[in-house]
């Protein structure tokens, strides 16, 4: 019997995935999280095969949960509706077996559990082909600087802690919005969020 754990913050979806796996021979549902943190209490309290997990949840993501299991004898699949960049690559540093399209059919679904408790990893071409399509344009330097400006540090921090001055901070800044094509620093951290730009 493949033991199974899912993680899926919108409990609709949750509770079907959970009922048509169950109805999976040689499947059963042994845990329902709606959280990341939730889900790595229930992988360490049941001992699943399978830990079926979201990207986006509250309290902790699917990947932060995917990072803290990585060690534990249970095989991670993260479901999502959508590619970002950066997610993938995060994905595979944590050693996730598979990475796949929360609509697909069920049946595919479980042949992919099936696959992969027999040692492969599968990931679905789809969201690789778009998780490498756009790279982050921003340098290593600007990077830093949006995430001191995320971090709600201001330009006189910034510069202080970067040893530049307030008008090269200014500079990165009108650069970095140039960049990701956005009008102010709030939507700056925004959109690189949603790529999945930060480390």
């Amino acid at each position: 019997m493949i033991r199974i754990v899912i993680a899926e913050d919108q409990r609709m979806l949750l509770g079907a995935f959970a009922s048509l796996l169950n109805l999976e021979p040689g499947m059963e549902v042994v845990g329902q999280a709606n959280n990341g943190k939730e889900a790595i209490e229930l992988v360490h309290r049941h001992k699943p095969d399978i830990c079926l997990m979201d990207i986006e949840m509250p309290v902790k993501s699917g990947l932060e949960a995917a990072e803290e299991l990585k060690d534990q004898d249970c095989k991670i699949i993260i479901l999502t509706t959508f590619a970002r960049s950066g997610y993938f690559e995060k994905a595979m540093k944590c050693g996730v077996r598979g990475y796949l399209l929360k609509d697909s059919p069920i049946e595919e679904l479980a042949d992919s559990i099936r696959s992969i408790m027999a040692g492969r990893r599968i990931y679905s071409s789809e969201l690789v082909d778009e998780a490498y399509r756009e790279e982050n344009p921003l340098t290593e330097r600007e990077r830093e600087v949006l995430g001191l400006i995320a971090d709600g540090k201001s330009t006189k921090e910034i510069a202080r802690q970067l040893y530049i001055t307030t008008g090269t901070v200014r500079n990165y800044i009108s650069v970095i919005l140039d960049k990701l094509k956005v009008t102010n620093r709030i939507e700056a951290i925004t959109r690189f969020k949603e790529k999945g730009w930060f480390k």
